[in-house]
Formats: structure tokens, C-alpha cells, sequence
């Protein structure tokens, strides 16, 4: 375990027009944060401006227009964090330029060279109830969730999969339009080819550390496995083999795509598959509760990877977490989080549940863009 000085730690959060707080301004106390309240009091809202401080579209992969609060054009989340290295501030918001679906960024009052200058600095994980759905949605959601566990090990990952989208948009869109510039559509494709199979050798890699890692107490050990044709290809080939082939299909296969709309390959045509480890089952055929307990395992695995490989945890994000979950479960979970050299922001609608966390979390209730100290927990010494 980290020393508790070499936590990294959210020590201020400013908001300014973001859902639904006007101007709000928190410092955390402590390291684990239980936040309660009825259900649109602004609990996830919290938990979404902290995960808007790392690249991506936050865990509710809202577009940026959903962000400002109703009448305002524009919005900010700002954080000041204590980092090994000493304290560093981090801002996001809405894009000088106006209307964007970029948002704009500042680490230490400065534009970051890129966003995976960002990454490398702070790392957030995060749990939420729509989540609960996984395994009985289509694929998109479970790679996106593992390609956020990707990114936070592998900050590069990102720009590999933005890289190969653009490429197959233009591709697409070359298809769609019937343009049969050959020389145009090579080298979409070799940009595709390439960017997609660096995309695959980093899930299949993280899937690796996963599997290998040891389950944390009271949840069950989880097996990661991939469905994509280039995954299974790099398990036998070499990365540059595996390009070449890549090529050659997206060239092949211009005039079924083109009547598809849609590209057959790439690094979009991937899917997580997730099993308990003991007894082989799939996610898909368990109940609500073991699909949980093994999506906290899986979190709380990954957080210790990111710990070991980082050299700091990664903040702990956790919206309405022990729902579905038993007692015994909801104290496992509730002593792992203990345990673990993490900071931790929790949420729920009922004080009770974690009751078992009073003197050791911080707990505020949410209520029209405003948070009060729960009189009934007493408040834990400042980290």
C-alpha cells in the first residue's frame, strides 16, 4: 500500500453552471466521500464533473451541449489535487471557441500538449447503474468499458482508437459515395490496419494483467476474454503480419462494406466477454448480483494495477454501488475501498447502507445544487 502522503487526492472541486449547480466550490475531507440524496439532487452529477477532469466523455458519455446548467452557455469544472509530485490544478469546460463538442482543458493554467498529457497524470475509474446492463446490451458497451480500462494503463490507447475511427469514417464515407479512388482508399486502410491492430495488442494486453491478477476478498475472481478476429490473429502472428492481412481484407471487402454501410473489420468489431473464473459461467447467464460482484472485481483489480504500474491509485468513482448487492457483498466491498490507497466519492439514496462506513467517510447530502454535512456521520480528519 501507498503511504498516505503519496496519495494522489482531490483536495478542491469547483463547479460553475454544470447541470444542476449554479457555482459550487468542495473540499473533500478525508478519503472516502459518501454522497446521499433523492434520486436528481445532483449525486451523479458530482461523480461526472470529477470524471470530465480525464479525457473522455465522462461516465455518462454525455455531449458537451447536456453539460451546461438550463439557461447557461457555457460551464467549468475546475480541481486542485495533491499529487506525489505536489499539487497540480486541473480545469475542463466549455471550448473558447464557442459551440463545440470539443471541450477545452487546462493543467496548471496552461493548454496540456495533449490530451494524453492529461491521462498520465490523473486516472479515474468508475462504477454506474447503467452498467447493471452490460451483458444484455449490444457490444459497443463492453468495449467501451474496456477501453477505459485500457486508457488508464495505456494513455496512448486512445489516440490509436481515435485514429483508426477517423480513417474509417473517410472510408465509409469514400464507399458511400461510390469514389473508387484506389490510391485514397489504401491508404485509409493501411492507416485503419495499423491503428487497429496497435488498438488490439493494447486490450490484449490489459486483459492479460487482468486475468493475472489475484481476486480481491469476498468478490469473485473474474475471466476477461475478447471476441476479435484480430486478437485471436495476433495470439499466432506477429503485429506486422497481422497489418498486413488487415489490408488486405479492408481491400477486398470494399464492395460488401459499401453495400453495408459499414466496415466488417477493424477495432470497432470487438467485444468483452466476461465469466466468473471459478465455475466458467458467463456474465451473460448470471443474476443482476453476480454481474455486479464481478464488475467489482474487475474494478477494483484494475485499480490495483493501475496502483503498481502508476506509482499512484486511480480516484474510485462508484454511483449507487451496492445496489443489487447483498449484505455480505456491501461489507466486502465496503472493506475493500478501506483497504485499498485510493480516494473514493460513493453514492446512494439510503444513509443507512453505509452505515458501516461511519467514522471513516465523509457524508453530505445533495439538495438543489448544494451539499450539507450529514449531521448523523461524524466527519473524518482531513486526509
Amino acid at each position: 500500500m501507498q503511504p498516505e502522503q503519496k496519495l494522489l487526492r482531490l483536495a478542491r472541486l469547483s463547479l460553475t453552471a454544470f447541470r444542476n449547480y449554479t457555482a459550487l466550490t468542495w473540499q473533500p475531507r478525508g478519503r472516502m466521500s459518501v454522497l446521499f440524496g433523492a434520486n436528481g439532487s445532483g449525486k451523479t452529477n458530482l461523480l461526472e464533473a470529477i470524471s470530465l477532469l480525464v479525457p473522455g466523455r465522462g461516465l455518462r458519455g454525455a455531449r458537451i451541449a447536456d453539460l451546461p446548467r438550463h439557461g447557461a452557455a457555457t460551464w467549468a469544472v475546475a480541481a486542485r489535487f495533491e499529487t506525489p509530485q505536489g499539487p497540480m490544478d486541473i480545469g475542463t469546460g466549455s471550448s473558447p471557441e464557442g459551440r463545440s463538442e470539443r471541450r477545452a482543458f487546462r493543467l496548471d493554467g496552461m493548454p496540456p500538449r495533449s490530451q494524453a498529457e492529461v491521462a498520465a497524470r490523473l486516472a479515474a475509474v468508475w462504477l454506474t447503474p447503467q452498467m447493471d446492463r452490460l451483458f444484455q446490451e449490444a457490444a459497443g458497451g463492453r468495449r467501451r468499458f474496456l477501453d477505459r480500462l485500457v486508457y488508464a494503463l495505456e494513455p496512448g490507447h486512445a489516440r490509436e482508437v481515435a485514429a483508426h475511427d477517423t480513417a474509417m469514417a473517410g472510408r465509409n464515407r469514400l464507399l458511400a459515395e461510390g469514389r473508387g479512388d484506389r490510391a485514397w482508399l489504401a491508404g485509409l486502410e493501411d492507416s485503419m490496419a495499423r491503428h487497429a491492430v496497435a488498438a488490439a495488442a493494447a486490450r490484449v494486453g490489459v486483459v492479460a494483467r487482468l486475468n493475472a491478477a489475484p481476486p480481491e476478498g469476498g468478490f469473485p475472481g473474474a475471466h476477461m476474454a475478447l471476441d476479435c478476429p484480430i486478437a485471436a490473429r495476433l495470439a499466432i502472428q506477429p503485429a506486422l503480419a497481422v497489418e498486413d492481412w488487415l489490408r488486405a481484407e479492408l481491400s477486398n471487402t470494399r464492395g460488401t462494406d459499401a453495400a453495408s454501410g459499414a466496415a466488417r473489420l477493424g477495432a470497432h468489431r470487438c467485444d468483452m466477454l466476461l465469466s466468473d473464473a471459478a465455475t466458467g459461467q458467463p456474465a451473460g447467464q448470471a443474476s443482476t448480483g453476480q454481474q455486479k460482484a464481478l464488475l467489482i472485481g474487475v474494478i477494483l483489480a484494475h485499480a490495483a494495477l493501475l496502483t503498481d504500474a502508476r506509482g499512484f491509485a486511480p480516484l474510485l468513482l462508484l454511483d449507487e454501488p451496492a445496489v443489487h448487492l447483498d449484505p455480505d457483498r456491501r461489507a466486502a466491498l465496503f472493506a475493500a475501498l478501506v483497504r485499498l490507497p485510493a480516494q473514493v466519492f460513493l453514492t446512494g439514496t439510503d444513509p443507512a447502507v453505509f452505515a458501516p462506513l461511519r467514522g471513516v467517510a465523509e457524508a453530505l447530502r445533495t439538495d438543489g445544487g448544494s451539499l450539507h454535512p450529514d449531521p448523523d456521520y461524524p466527519a473524518p480528519q482531513p486526509a
